[in-house]
């Protein structure tokens, strides 16, 4: 499953580009309308590109009347990012969106641009749990002290999978001036060089939880994407790489079958995993039971659990 990270594809303007993908994942939506930061909000560096933007958004009552239904309409399943300030702000959203055909709920856990809730991460999902039945996916920041174990915190608290990694945190200065080229001064990096950082949160998250992964950062050939399969994802997300190559995500499908290919597998999904073989004397794959209840959910939006 090749889908892509939120907030790099706008699909109404590009409906072609989001059909070509298995769903599309939205911006991230917040309770009310955010205008975001202050320019300048995107700056490419020479291993990849920081933004700045601040989680802009027109709100929850905008989205569900006016864009929802017409993302719909493009032919993807549509899955919806969303973030708050409380665990009590996911709930309602997740509530409300209990009552649409969204296929499935991303939980902003980790927007480097805003104020983070990685400390209320197990009430955040517990909360959004208990407002909906939809599939539900917690996006964890890499810069965790310790990833392992919120990821299986977000498992325990009833998340369905998880959606690793975000960007983070880094600066670039104007060569001449010397001074900070984003309007916050630091954003969030992604590209090429998040790439290591989000195989080792894969490796690692799926070895801990066994929980179905969409694996982003820094993807841009088919190699990159089984990669993070064999790491432990289920699916694969394009995020910056869209900027530059808005057909990336036919171009990525095509590579990713025929690396399968060349490497024995019957498919891609048949190499999920098979980085943790041999691993310290254990079994490849991960450690941890999945819920029953997770397996269903995570099913119905045709991930491997």
């Amino acid at each position: 499953m090749i889908l892509n990270a939120s907030g790099c594809l706008d699909a109404l303007t590009a409906p072609e580009v989001a059909r070509e993908f298995d769903a599309f994942v939205t911006k991230t939506v917040t309770p009310l309308q955010r205008e975001g930061n202050a320019p300048v909000r995107i700056a490419e560096t020479d291993v990849g590109m920081l933004n700045s933007i601040g989680l802009a958004n027109p709100g929850i009552d905008t989205f569900l009347a006016d864009l929802l239904p017409r993302l719909l309409d493009l032919g993807p399943p549509v899955w919806v990012s969303v973030g708050g300030f409380a665990a009590a702000e996911y709930a309602d959203l997740c509530a409300r969106l209990e009552r649409t055909d969204a296929a499935a709920i991303e939980l902003n856990l980790s927007c480097p641009n805003v104020a983070a809730p990685e400390d209320e991460a197990t009430a955040i999902v517990a909360a959004a749990r208990a407002a909906t039945g939809k599939p539900l996916f917690a996006k964890l920041s890499p810069a965790l002290p310790d990833l392992p174990a919120v990821a299986l915190a977000a498992a325990a608290a009833g998340a369905d999978g998880l959606a690793l990694v975000n960007t983070i945190r880094g600066l670039a200065l104007d060569p001449a001036t010397l001074r900070p080229r984003l309007g916050t001064a630091a954003g969030g990096l992604s590209g090429p060089a998040l790439r290591p950082v989000a195989l080792a949160a894969v490796h690692t998250c799926f070895r801990a939880t066994g929980l179905p992964i969409v694996g982003m950062g820094g993807v841009e050939t088919g190699a990159h994407a089984l990669e993070l399969i064999a790491a432990g994802a289920s699916a694969v997300a394009l995020g910056t790489v869209l900027f530059a190559d808005p057909g990336a995500g036919a171009r990525v499908r095509e590579e990713l079958a025929g690396e399968a290919r060349q490497r024995g597998f019957a498919d891609p999904l048949a190499a999920r995993g098979v980085a943790h073989a041999d691993l310290d004397g254990a079994p490849p794959g991960p450690v941890v039971r999945v819920a029953d209840g997770a397996r269903k959910r995570s099913a119905q939006v045709g991930l491997k659990v």
